[in-house]
């Protein structure tokens, strides 16, 4: 894994703690809950492929 890969990890977690505070405290818990669940799907898209040659790495060590 690429230190740039969690770099934007941490970018985007700061992103979205800031929009979710800006969020709860004017008043719109609901956009904030929508907020925080893009971000995780946006960190879990970037990720994908990192998971998919972990498990192919995993299965070839093995060799499944």
């Amino acid at each position: 894994m690429d230190v740039d890969m969690i770099f934007k990890i941490a970018a985007v977690g700061i992103i979205v703690a800031v929009l979710n505070q800006l969020l709860v405290r004017s008043g719109r818990e609901e956009q904030a809950m929508l907020t925080t669940l893009a971000g995780l799907i946006v960190v879990l898209s970037m990720l994908i492929t990192q998971i998919s040659s972990l498990f192919s790495n995993v299965k070839t060590l093995f060799g499944l």
